[in-house]
């Protein structure tokens, strides 16, 4: 086989290989020696004469050698530096401890401290290794006890009684970072220490895994205390109350902090109350399981309930009241998380977690975050959200989105009436919309996809509900150590990895808002413009009936649904729900033995309709790809083909199992093709002509008995299917005779008429699709119809000629020339008795397609207006938490009498203060040209008018 690349000589990596790849390898291995240093005479320190001037400093930028006075001296304050000595002409390692270096503590660093308590064998981790050294406390009348000596030489020590290990706080600062950018373990970072020390297995140093992972975990505790301002506050860290230690979305509404304070927020007009609302997401992980090792007991949290997960014992107390609560079965699809919310993982004490984040800029809520015991209870989300809310009392407007919403909030309120006084208070009050994820709502019913869609409901802006899903995929990669840990270990790293998480999205906000304005900006222009388009030429009092009943729609949903199709017939999807119920007590064994395993026949027959259907679409496809077609074109309808053929066979030993005669009608077929294959120069059947076997093909064999359960169980599919298609033929031909009329009206030069024509295209193709799936359908009507006596069906469902494939004549929204017209074709007459006029329900595929148009058109509006007002409330946020911290300064008693300690504090909070203020500065420069960019628009195009633009030179 040809190698299909080619290798490019002038690539950076190629000429390196080539021409400087034993260089640098000669170089590396040059370094191993004492370079020019070979040949130095005198100490590069006391510059004597010395013939022990033999070691060296990895760390150093120079590469001079020192005698042993010299190198232990420049090391003083470089205590953790790694040395090497030159000896049997080589290098190797050696500990500045044996040369003589001592490290002082307490005020004796200044040589004053005329008592020292030494310390021989001090373990200390540092970022370069692990070192054992010799170390001095102060042990004068000023000393101060040995754990507040190492941290003020800034050694973290690993206890308080008689500390004999510590680490550096730069280390517990690289592996802060480390972790929570990468993830990494502490015994993986641990274990690259003890490496970096000796690699070679020579020699091993002090195993100190233990007391660093309790180091680690108390400097994470420390870190988030202080950013929190816990040190400043009077009642210190054991004063700090629940989720006060989160960092919060500065974009979202925050009474007291980026609301206005005059309150005037909350009586604005119904539809500006969404400016003010929250969007709250709520989603399960159960990849984030814990074993079931250790207990609350032997392991508590060092901050419970400070951040992000809630108090345990508050959330246990719940769980434990409300367990008993009976959790209801779906009348959606066959959610796991409603249908089986108790099933257990063995070995596990937490099954998962779950979180409630703020829709619309991903970050964690506080106290949001909780444990999942046996699987995803609503117990457990409910009090989620509600604790969530604690500090969010004043907001009246939520927009809650989960992807079992639809069966969630059925009986939030009667479960709510039952828990606790402080949760059941904060659900009270409030206006609530409940949404689906935008990507997980195709696989809810076509009522959810109307009643709970994003897209459809006002005033939600482009929010999609997927932000726990993105924290998902930053906190995944945890989950292979965090299993491992002990509850309160657990909650305090995950805490850790939020707040992290938030505080990256709060950075980042500069160019996240400025991009999302951007995009909403232009989008609104281009969707606004759509819709004038898709009014033009439609009468005023149209436009106006339809915007009326969407208005009454969208403030009561109990009104007609404008979305939705007035079908006349029952469909595919409801007769399958009816058969599935007319035969829900049918069991193997039953006279009909219409049941094998666990697959009754109707699902069978629905499989086989399916795999008719990507038959159908696979042979047209085929059909479609050129001559020329590209391997990439090839390779995709090959795997495709494979796939489907898989599947056939598959089902086809199901479908024998349910008619053994099929195997052999299927055994003679195969012995005719063989026979027909010998004249034939490519034999074989490609995969879309593959034989089904389905009762209707039975039916039309003669001298063949089909089982008449199995061919009404079909008879009724198809009618359904039939109709649907039938419907959707006839909502296409109004589209294509609107985008016609689009054409001839709009459409101006070469790239506009291109463009029609490309859709018209796409429109015609899905006819011409859509009528192959009736035909399909009705030709197996006809052959079950003679054999179950069933004639009424031929009323509505003619046969579909070419011709019968027209649009409607004489439409009430057309602004052409009216012509000399055919009849109506039979497809548009079908479904109307004789009291219905001819034009009744004419225009409601395109009144569909309008009203999908406006909703886009108005979710982008939106989503410049919450855009806009999200910016604001940034740069409020951040002025507030400016003074904030200004406002910590002396506020904590005892530290006038320390000057120390107060200076420390004071620029602490000066620090943090002027950060929230450069911050506020980037972000007003990043978004600076973001309000004239808005009003640009919004003046370019005005509102839309409440009579359509006319056509003709110059309109529009």
């Amino acid at each position: 086989m040809t190698a299909n690349f080619i290798i490019l000589k002038d690539h950076p990596n190629t000429q390196w290989r080539d021409d400087w790849r034993d260089t640098f390898l000669e170089e590396l291995v040059r370094l191993e020696g004492r370079g020019e240093q070979r040949y130095q005479t005198k100490c590069g320190g006391c510059l004597r004469d010395a013939d022990d001037a033999i070691y060296r400093c990895k760390n150093c930028f120079s590469d001079a050698l020192f005698c042993q006075a010299c190198i232990v001296g420049l090391h003083k304050d470089n205590p953790f530096h790694r040395v090497e000595v030159w000896k049997d002409n080589s290098f190797d390692g050696v500990t500045l401890k044996s040369l003589g270096l001592r490290i002082q503590l307490g005020h004796g660093r200044d040589g004053t401290c005329p008592e020292k308590g030494k310390c021989e064998d001090f373990c200390i981790v540092d970022s370069s290794g692990i070192h054992e050294v010799a170390l001095d406390f102060c042990s004068c009348a000023r000393d101060q006890p040995h754990t507040v000596q190492l941290l003020r030489a800034r050694l973290y020590p690993a206890t308080t009684t008689n500390p004999a290990s510590a680490a550096t706080f730069r280390c517990l600062r690289k592996f802060h970072m480390m972790s929570l950018e990468s993830k990494c373990s502490a015994h993986h970072f641990y274990n690259s220490l003890a490496r970096e020390t000796n690699n070679n297995g020579v020699f091993q140093p002090r195993n100190r895994y233990n007391e660093f992972r309790r180091m680690t975990r108390q400097w994470r505790h420390l870190q988030m205390l202080k950013r929190a301002g816990r040190a400043h506050s009077a009642s210190g860290a054991q004063g700090t109350k629940a989720g006060e230690c989160s960092l919060l979305c500065p974009a979202c509404p925050q009474p007291g902090k980026n609301l206005p304070h005059n309150g005037a927020w909350r009586s604005v007009p119904r539809e500006k109350r969404f400016l003010y609302a929250l969007f709250l997401a709520l989603d399960a992980n159960f990849r984030m399981k814990r074993k079931d090792v250790s207990s609350e007991e032997d392991d508590p949290s060092l901050g419970d309930g400070i951040a992000f997960f809630a108090k345990v014992d508050e959330y246990m107390k719940h769980l434990d009241e409300n367990w008993d609560q009976e959790q209801e079965k779906s009348t959606c699809v066959a959610h796991d998380a409603v249908n089986e919310p108790d099933r257990e993982v063995y070995g596990t004490a937490a099954s998962g977690i779950g979180t409630v984040d703020c829709a619309r800029h991903n970050m964690k809520r506080p106290n949001g975050v909780g444990d999942l015991q046996n699987g995803e209870r609503y117990i457990n989300m409910d009090f989620m959200l509600w604790k969530s809310l604690e500090n969010s009392d004043k907001i009246m407007e939520l927009f809650i989105s989960y992807d079992i919403v639809c069966q969630w909030h059925k009986n939030i309120w009667q479960r709510l009436s039952k828990y606790k006084p402080e949760l059941r208070m904060r659900g009270l009050k409030r206006g609530y919309v409940w949404l689906i994820p935008k990507f997980d709502l195709p696989a809810h019913i076509e009522a959810c996809n109307i009643l709970f869609s994003f897209n459809l409901t006002p005033f939600v802006g482009q929010t999609d509900g997927e932000a726990p899903e993105r924290g998902w995929a930053n906190v995944n990669p945890l989950a292979s150590s965090t299993k491992e840990m002990g509850p309160g270990a657990r909650r305090d790293a995950l805490d850790d990895h939020f707040n992290d998480w938030n505080h990256k999205k709060i950075v980042g906000l500069g160019e996240f808002l400025l991009e999302r304005a951007q995009k909403a900006v232009g989008n609104m222009s281009t969707y606004r413009l759509e819709l004038l388009e898709a009014e033009l030429g439609l009468p005023h009092e149209v436009v106006v009936t339809w915007t009326k009943a969407m208005e009454l729609w969208e403030e009561d949903p109990s009104n007609p649904n404008p979305f939705k199709l007035a079908t006349k017939h029952e469909s595919m999807q409801a007769i399958r729900g009816r058969l599935a119920e007319e035969v829900s007590g049918a069991v193997a064994g039953d006279t009909e033995d219409d049941v094998r395993g666990d697959l009754h026949a109707t699902e069978m027959i629905t499989m086989g309709i399916h795999l008719e259907a990507q038959q159908r679409d696979l042979g047209s496809d085929t059909a479609a790809v050129k001559t020329h077609a590209t391997d990439r074109q090839k390779t995709a309808l090959r795997e495709r083909s494979n796939k489907l053929a898989r599947k056939i066979s598959e089902w086809l030993k199901i479908r024998e199992s349910f008619t053994p005669l099929v195997t052999s009608l299927r055994e003679a077929d195969e012995r005719a093709r063989t026979v027909t294959a010998r004249l034939q120069p490519t034999p074989g059947v490609p995969v879309h002509a593959m034989k089904l076997w389905m009762p209707s093909r039975l039916a039309s064999l003669p001298q063949v008995e089909v089982k008449e359960s199995h061919a009404r169980y079909e008879f009724a599919l198809r009618e359904g299917q039939a109709h649907e298609a039938l419907e959707e033929i006839r909502r296409l031909l109004l589209v294509r005779t609107h985008k016609y009329q689009e054409k001839d009206d709009e459409a101006r030069g070469v790239a506009a008429n291109t463009r029609a024509k490309t859709t018209i295209q796409g429109v015609d193709e899905r006819i011409r699709r859509t009528s192959h799936q009736y035909r399909s359908a009705r030709a197996a009507l006809v052959s079950l119809g003679g054999r179950l006596k069933e004639t009424e069906w031929k009323q509505k469902l003619r046969v579909l000629n070419a011709d019968d494939v027209r649009q409607r004549p004489r439409a009430t929204f057309t602004r052409q020339k009216r012509e000399e017209e055919r009849p109506a074709s039979w497809i548009w007459l079908a479904e109307l008795s004789e009291s219905e006029s001819m034009d009744a329900g004419m225009t409601e595929a395109l009144r569909i397609e309008w009203a999908k148009t406006r909703a886009r058109a108005h979710r982008w509006t939106e989503e410049v207006d919450l855009v806009e007002e999200e910016m604001r409330r940034v740069l409020e946020f951040l002025r507030w938490k400016a003074e904030w911290w200004k406002g910590l300064i002396d506020q904590r008693p005892g530290l006038v009498e320390d000057d120390i300690l107060r200076e420390g504090f004071t620029a602490y909070a000066r620090r943090q203060s002027q950060m929230q203020l450069d911050l506020r500065a980037r972000f007003q420069d990043n978004w600076k040209d973001i309000p004239c960019y808005i009003q640009l628009a919004r003046d370019g195009l005005g509102e839309i008018p409440d009579e359509p633009l006319q056509g003709g030179e110059g309109g529009g």
